[in-house]
């Protein structure tokens, strides 16, 4: 149980939580910001960068369920403390080190730390806010969520203004180490008496169902679609996720019940989130590159260009449950992705030269679509479940945003990669062997090496226009996979999310007031 707290006991658990997740959340926007440095400095290829990025995710998204039934059972305080100490401990590392491999480890780390951290976020708000606050919370919650990854954006640009790359770490640790002492001082301690045994075994399925499968995605344009490592990547990730179902669907207390999908707002929202956030972090990847390698923006100009986002994404986020009270989600929802889709649509039209109004508005139309559909699909979630039974609820939604985020950059970084090397590869003809192999894999390498490439002759002077112009067109192939699948995403959301009036499933108030009311609606012998 949750001791009651004061409306400033509130207030000040908010601000912990917020902080807390702006740290997780930054932690995979704000390194887009210092790819082009990073790069420069390691030497990493492309298919380095993203591994740099997912690795983070991928082993986020393969223990957050874990964590999440972890803080019901042991307490969500002591859970949340350990995730701030990793993350803390495995950034200050990086500070340290330049090896591509190591920061991949390290990476994997922090996001080991991460994934304690933000279920139990959003778990100590459903359990220490009363119904008639929780709503706002959310709805900060899921603000900050959003925001918070450009704001993470603007302080790692700043400070790459005047530090080296790895300083975007010392960020991370700085807000650890605040976040781990207003978690000592604020956080009450809570934990559910009815928690369900550990499943470890459920745990490793679902840890290599995700590695599986992204891996073969991100190694898939590089090293060919039939390889062993990519066709292994694919079999693997099919058969531990097809293991993880089959064994989550025998036990009496599952890690995830599966059957719970059949729960329209449990369903729907995880759908959704899980499309919101493929688009979005699949576009903070391309974008920042796009803004530093084409554009020839600082780090920090890079990032001051998205505040359009955060914008429009925030006071969204906040109103959104009230549009959903008075519309339902099936028509919020699918109205949000459309939105983002629309903005994505804009972005299509960016060129080798930039015209800034045109990503503006392509940045306002995503980020109010985001906060739209946002807050409703988080609620449609928690609302599914017992009180109870927040912690499991809170890692799926977690689950979803870092699954969308690992599978965006995955499938859209990948779309860049192959899309730039077919359409750089006619300029890179005649032109030295290594030199022609480094800059059909990154756009970075040819910008590095743009002074050296000039004594090749014509071919190698014009071949950063020739890269930049091939970058464009990539760029442009991203955004139409994304659009394509936040349109599907829509269809789906119109079909399958809670209609206005749907009871227990259409609010998250609701299912607090009425927990049996949510139990029994769950099919079966479900349990969260």
């Amino acid at each position: 149980m949750t001791p009651e707290l004061t409306k400033r006991g509130r207030t000040l658990v908010l601000a912990v939580v917020a902080l807390a997740l702006m740290m997780v959340v930054s932690a995979v926007s704000g390194l887009n910001v210092a790819l082009p440095d990073l790069s420069a400095a390691t030497g990493a290829s492309q298919t380095q960068i993203i591994w740099i990025v997912d690795a983070y995710t991928l082993v986020f998204v393969g223990f957050l369920l874990p964590a999440g039934a972890i803080g019901d059972r042991y307490g969500r305080k002591g859970t949340l403390v350990a995730g701030l100490t990793i993350f803390g401990g495995a950034a200050a590392c990086a500070l340290f080190v330049s090896s591509p491999s190591t920061l991949i480890a390290l990476r994997g780390a922090m996001g080991l730390g991460a994934a304690a951290v933000m279920p139990t976020t959003l778990s100590v708000i459903t359990t220490s806010f009363p119904p008639a606050e929780r709503g706002r919370a959310v709805g900060v919650w899921v603000g900050v969520a959003g925001g918070g990854a450009v704001l993470g954006l603007l302080a790692s640009g700043a400070l790459l203004e005047f530090f080296a790359w790895n300083s975007f770490f010392a960020l991370n640790v700085v807000l650890a180490v605040v976040a781990l002492i207003g978690t000592l001082l604020f956080i009450p301690n809570s934990r559910d008496a009815d928690a369900p045994r550990l499943d470890p075994l459920g745990g490793l399925f679902s840890l290599l169902a995700a590695v599986g499968i992204v891996l073969g995605i991100v190694e898939g344009p590089d090293r060919g679609w039939g390889d062993a490592l990519t066709v292994t990547g694919f079999v693997v990730g099919a058969l531990a996720l097809a293991a993880f179902v089959g064994w989550e669907l025998r036990r009496d207390e599952p890690l995830l019940d599966v059957r719970l999908f059949r729960l329209k707002g449990f369903g729907a929202g995880s759908g959704v989130i899980t499309i919101q956030f493929f688009g979005s972090f699949g576009l903070f990847f391309i974008l920042l590159q796009y803004l530093q390698y084409v554009a020839d923006l600082s780090p920090f100009r890079a990032a001051i260009c998205l505040i359009p986002l955060p914008m429009f994404v925030v006071p969204t986020a906040r109103n959104a449950p009230k549009v959903a009270a008075r519309l339902g989600a099936n028509r919020v929802l699918p109205l949000g992705l459309l939105l983002s889709a629309s903005g994505l649509a804009v972005m299509t039209t960016l060129g080798a030269h930039l015209v800034y109004w045109h990503l503006a508005v392509g940045l306002a139309l995503f980020g109010a679509g985001m906060g739209l559909a946002g807050t409703p699909a988080t609620t449609a979630i928690v609302s599914s479940l017992p009180t109870a039974k927040q912690g499991v609820g809170s890692a799926m939604n977690d689950l979803s945003r870092e699954l969308g985020s690992a599978l965006g950059i995955a499938v859209l970084g990948s779309t860049l990669s192959a899309t730039y090397r077919s359409h750089v590869a006619a300029a890179t003809t005649g032109l030295p062997r290594p030199a022609a192999d480094g800059a059909q894999s990154s756009i970075a390498f040819v910008k590095q090496a743009s002074g050296r490439l000039a004594q090749y002759g014509p071919k190698g002077q014009h071949l950063l226009s020739s890269a930049q112009s091939s970058f464009v067109d990539a760029a442009h192939a991203a955004f139409v996979t994304a659009i394509v699948v936040l349109l599907v995403g829509a269809v789906f959301a119109a079909i399958r999310a809670p209609r206005k009036g749907d009871g227990a499933e259409n609010g998250a108030e609701n299912a607090a007031e009425n927990p049996s009311r949510t139990a029994s609606a769950l099919p079966g012998e479900v349990r969260a």
